[in-house]
């Protein structure tokens, strides 16, 4: 198990939640960045913090080369949210999340659909 799974797992009622209140002031329709933006906001009046981008080392073999990964946003640096804005979650989305996750070594992912 990952060592920061039960604080990553904790946190996740407060930003699902987040999300729920976002959601009940906006509505639906609104740009991802918007949501993403009211979520941030929403979690830093709950006393969390997040970071929408970082620099990660990328390791190949024997290479690593710093990368910023553009994600929608990184919670108390051990749950990774991304925001979506559509009728339909693809399968796409799931594997950005996916592939993201190890390399920012975060324990726990959450994809918040705001349509």
């Amino acid at each position: 198990m990952h060592p920061r799974f039960s604080t990553a797992a904790a946190l996740t009622e407060q930003i699902i939640s987040g999300a729920i209140e976002v959601h009940r002031d906006k509505g639906p329709g609104l740009l991802e960045s918007v949501y993403e933006w009211c979520l941030a906001r929403e979690l830093e009046i709950r006393g969390l913090s997040s970071v929408t981008q970082k620099v990660v080392e990328v390791r190949y073999k024997n290479f690593a080369r710093p990368e910023t990964l553009r994600f929608d946003m990184l919670v108390e640096d051990c749950v990774l949210v991304e925001i979506k804005a559509v009728e339909n979650v693809l399968a796409l989305h799931k594997a950005q999340l996916l592939s993201y996750m190890p390399l920012l070594n975060v324990p726990l992912g959450l994809l918040n659909q705001f349509q």
